[in-house]
């Protein structure tokens, strides 16, 4: 079959994509940015069709030739009116799945209870409605919490357990719910490419336990060695209090948890196996939380984890790569350039500056960084706690920290975009220079102000620019000579703390302080 899978820069669709190829299919990506796949490992293997799922001309093309078509797209933050993008979004995909003729559309959803919903439940559960309701014959798979590495569920189970041995914890820690293991997600959605017959219905997928989140702690607490958790459950924390508290302990950013938080609100079991009549379980079963566990253990302890919950956009931020000069957004712009002869080879400073972030951390003063990270998920932004998908290789799309990765350039650049709540844009450029027979390295920060506010909060950090990046700068350099130089807080888990003085410099046009200039 010719699919069509939407949704290929994020979690589930970046691990489907080579799942569907290895099962012999044609495989097409629909992105807003051909950037965002550029640098996965089977990119060579499929077509990639640019649309935006709202808009019905870049959909038809993007269907053209296609058999079934996987829809993955659903927006877990964002402001007030989520629910009508998705609407509109799903809408005019069904739409354009029948004009194209397409022969199926495959749906992951939630498994949803009935009675009240929350906002964000309730989003997913009319987007399968609608495909269900087209002219196109259309498989919705529900399922609850998925557990594998890197996913925000998992994270979230990780980061909790590991860090407190004692919690007191809100009420929704009680309610059952059927976790599902990710390979077993992928079997689902890749089986529906060639299930012959037109089926249009929802299914229930989920794995063989049903527990309540405390269960899932402590499964997670013995598989990966550590003491018993004491759990003491509390009525008084709200979902919004809990994101919160999620958002302070773990890697994922309040405005992600909450929609986590509030599906655990209602019991998430599966009503229904009815999916094995059409895709049988495997001979040795279905995958259990503890293997679920121990999987997704193994994957991170490898830095074999494909993709992360953080490989999709972060709400308030830009979603695709922007023009390779940040001088294109015109108006004013701020710049601090430096550069530093540097006595290793250009494949040795390339190394450090490949693995920045995350465990190695950013070369200068930890604890600004820390406290830049704090501030920013203080006011709801991802801070410093997502890490890096891969200690040492970075591709185009990968989250750094509160930096997004816009451009690798093997051996030569690396281009980092904030992701942290600015009143405005901001830019990293790390760079491997060679200047008269040496190597340079060449570091590059731009902040272009988003109105008065912008242009207050560059001046209220200018300040600290030399100290932050002037010693980023040295020991940069000071690393690619002799190793790592920078000292770093203790953490308990593999998501390194890092931050930003928040794409900070000088005015452009100024000259850099340190020499040799690009």
């Amino acid at each position: 079959m010719r699919c069509l899978v939407t949704g290929a820069a994020g979690y589930i669709g970046g691990r489907l994509v080579p799942e569907l190829l290895d099962a012999g299919h044609e495989v097409r990506c629909m992105v807003r940015s051909s950037g965002r796949v550029r640098d996965q490992p089977w990119a060579s293997r499929v077509e990639v069709a640019e649309a935006d799922a709202t808009d019905a001309a870049q959909v038809d093309r993007a269907l053209d030739g296609v058999d079934v078509a996987y829809y993955l797209i659903h927006t877990m933050g964002g402001g007030r009116d989520f629910a009508a993008a998705d609407r509109e979004a799903a809408t005019t995909f069904a739409a354009a799945c029948e004009r194209a003729g397409i022969r199926r559309v495959v749906y992951l959803g939630g498994l949803a209870p009935d009675g009240k919903l929350s906002p964000h439940m309730s989003s997913r559960t009319e987007v399968g409605q609608i495909f269900l309701d087209g002219a196109v014959p259309a498989v919705v798979l529900r399922a609850a919490m998925i557990i594998g590495s890197g996913s925000a569920s998992f994270e979230m189970l990780r980061y909790l357990t590991e860090r407190l041995p004692v919690m007191t914890t809100p009420r929704w820690v009680s309610t059952r719910t059927q976790p599902i293991a990710i390979r077993d997600v992928l079997r689902y959605l890749v089986a529906w490419a060639s299930v012959p017959g037109e089926v249009n219905r929802s299914f229930d997928i989920g794995g063989p336990d049903v527990l309540t989140y405390a269960d899932m702690m402590r499964v997670y607490a013995d598989v990966a060695g550590l003491t018993r958790r004491l759990i003491i459950p509390v009525p008084l924390l709200s979902p919004g209090l809990s994101s919160h508290w999620v958002g302070l302990v773990t890697p994922v950013p309040a405005g992600l948890a909450r929609p986590l938080v509030e599906s655990l609100r209602n019991e998430a079991v599966c009503g229904e196996h009815d999916v094995a009549r059409y895709v049988p379980d495997p001979p040795e079963g279905l995958i259990g939380l503890r293997r679920a566990v121990e999987l997704a253990l193994k994957k991170i302890k490898e830095a074999e984890v494909a993709t992360r919950w953080s490989s999709a956009s972060t709400p308030g931020a830009p979603s695709d790569p922007l023009p390779t000069d940040p001088g294109w957004a015109g108006g004013s712009l701020y710049l601090d350039a430096r550069a530093r002869r540097v006595n290793a080879s250009p494949q040795q400073l390339w190394e450090v500056v490949e693995a920045i972030g995350g465990e190695a951390g950013w070369y200068s003063l930890p604890i600004a960084w820390h406290l830049r990270g704090l501030m920013d998920r203080a006011v709801g932004g991802v801070g410093l706690r997502r890490g890096r998908r891969d200690p040492r290789r970075l591709r185009v799309g990968d989250s750094v920290d509160f930096w997004r990765v816009e451009e690798v350039r093997p051996g030569r650049l690396l281009r980092l975009r904030a992701e942290m709540r600015l009143p405005g844009l901001a830019w990293l450029e790390l760079r491997v220079l060679e200047h008269e027979g040496a190597t340079v390295y060449g570091q590059r920060a731009v902040f272009h102000p988003r109105g008065l506010s912008g242009h207050l909060y560059w001046w209220s950090v200018s300040p600290f620019h030399t100290l932050i990046f002037g010693r980023m700068l040295r020991n940069v350099a000071a690393a690619a000579e002799h190793g790592p130089v920078s000292p770093r807080p203790p953490r308990t888990t593999g998501a390194g703390p890092s931050g930003d003085a928040a794409g900070t410099g000088r005015p452009a046009g100024t000259t850099a302080d340190t020499a040799p200039g690009r």
